[in-house]
């Protein structure tokens, strides 16, 4: 068969385009099957250190050949045993000579696949975590810079009660705290499969050890711990619970919820074109309209968490459907839905940094925004005013109604700037000139306690959680990927 060039392959965006090299490195096949190796050796060594006879020559051979790595002596090995972890048993056979005869000793596959899987799901969570903590910086900055800047709020994508450009961007830097606290919770429960035989039974390695439950219990817990667990699950079938790929994979989810959020609410600001997320210097917005700035980064945040959203039903479909001690019809579906969600959410989450440090507020349009539609919002105050001046409130109710209603019309109608103001002023029954109700509607007297809240926020709640974060965070190389 003719060699296929690269290009005449399929290529998968994540890993192409929006993975970091730090999430791919996580998935890749050599941190895979080094991780079978290192399996192997904390095997071995704690078979050795209950009393198995182990060499310490195999040992070693063992720990010196842990990174070499013959990929396409394994293919080969895999095309001619068609088993994964076979073929890669005789090739560390190979490598460590002496060890040849033990390695994989009382273990069955999963030992190797789903403590593997664990591992890695773990490194995968603990990325995420740095990446959340990254982008909860930045906003935090953003939120701090702009707690004082009056802004127009909306519910329903309608014109509401102010706010401020910094309390808005409190409520994404909450709902990524809230992930964090989750993700916290699920890199602290997820524990080990352990060692555990075909069926969950430990039998092969009840019989390796003469019938000591003694010692089967304690290699468990030693090569747990060897591998940076403390605990396994009490009980398991072939695998460990699939229940535990669903949990991990909403939590993933959860987190795509909230970025995506965020990027919807980026999308919707740059209409208005209040806020924009960064926009190089030659960067083309369409290949049509040359004027076009779209929110392409947001726009790409909010379809790869979709993706990572959607996939979340691949686990919980897998966990309800296995069978008995296990089904292999779990395997093909986990090899491409967990690694997909990881490196997805990753691309999400390097992308939300990258906007969040780069954001650019447009004060001026902003205020011009906000002052389009205060007038209406000040009415109740009016109302007050000029009851407390000895005005009938349930006639002065009725005239400013009427007012708010022409005024209105005749934006929509004729595309006409809000005259609200000027018919009230210009109405003897409110007894108020255009100073004075130029006064109640300074937009600081509407936003109520926004700016305290944003500060207290930021120091209540964000710094501490930032503080303990930046202790466990990762440290990353800045992405080379397209933003």
């Amino acid at each position: 068969m003719p060699d296929i060039h690269p290009l005449d392959r399929y290529i998968h965006p994540l890993s192409d385009r929006y993975a970091s090299k730090e999430m791919q490195g996580v998935f890749s096949p050599s941190r895979r099957y080094g991780t079978w190796r290192r399996l192997w050796i904390a095997l071995a060594e704690s078979e050795a250190e209950l009393g198995i006879d182990i060499s310490q020559q195999a040992l070693e051979e063992m720990r010196d050949a842990v990174d070499m790595l013959d990929l396409a002596k394994a293919a080969e090995y895999e095309r001619r045993f068609r088993h994964d972890v076979m073929a890669h048993v005789h090739l560390f056979g190979d490598d460590a000579p002496a060890a040849k005869g033990i390695i994989h000793l009382g273990a069955t596959s999963a030992f190797i696949g789903d403590n593997t899987d664990l591992i890695l799901h773990r490194q995968g969570l603990e990325l995420v975590r740095t990446r959340i903590t990254r982008c909860v910086e930045a906003l935090a900055d953003f939120a701090r810079t702009h707690a004082k800047l009056p802004t127009l709020g909306y519910t329903h994508f309608q014109p509401a009660q102010p706010t401020t450009v910094g309390k808005r961007a409190t409520l994404w830097i909450q709902d990524l705290l809230l992930d964090l606290e989750e993700l916290d919770h699920r890199i602290a429960v997820l524990r080990f499969r352990g060692v555990r035989g075909t069926t969950g039974t430990q039998a092969s390695f009840l019989e390796l050890f003469h019938g000591d439950h003694d010692k089967v219990d304690a290699l468990d817990l030693a090569v747990g711990r060897r591998m940076g667990f403390e605990s396994t699950y009490p009980v398991s079938g072939q695998t460990y619970p699939r229940k535990v790929d669903y949990a991990v994979q909403a939590s993933l989810a959860g987190v795509a919820a909230s970025v995506s959020k965020i990027g919807h609410d980026l999308r919707l600001l740059a209409h208005l074109r209040e806020v924009e997320e960064p926009f190089e210097s030659e960067q083309i917005g369409s290949s049509a309209m040359p004027y076009k700035r779209n929110p392409m980064r947001a726009e790409r945040i909010c379809a790869l968490a979709r993706h990572v959203i959607v996939l979340a039903q691949d686990p919980a479909f897998t966990a309800a459907t296995q069978w008995l001690e296990r089904t292999l019809d779990d395997s093909a579906n986990r090899r491409v839905s967990a690694p997909d969600a990881f490196l997805a959410l990753d691309g999400c989450l390097v992308l939300l940094e990258n906007v969040a440090k780069g954001l650019i507020v447009n004060p001026q349009v902003v205020r011009r925004n906000l002052a389009e539609h205060l007038p209406f919002m000040a009415t109740e105050t009016i109302l007050m005013h000029a009851t407390s001046g000895g005005g009938d409130r349930q006639e002065l109710h009725e005239r400013i109604r009427q007012h708010s209603m022409a005024a209105a019309r005749r934006m929509k109608e004729e595309g006409a700037d809000a005259d609200l103001l000027d018919r009230i002023a210009g109405d003897d029954a409110f007894g108020l000139n255009a100073e004075e109700l130029a006064g109640m509607v300074d937009p600081m007297r509407f936003i109520g306690r926004a700016p305290e809240q944003v500060t207290r926020f930021l120091e209540r709640d964000v710094a501490p959680v930032l503080a303990k974060q930046r202790k466990l965070s990762l440290t990353l190389d800045e992405p080379d990927i397209h933003v």
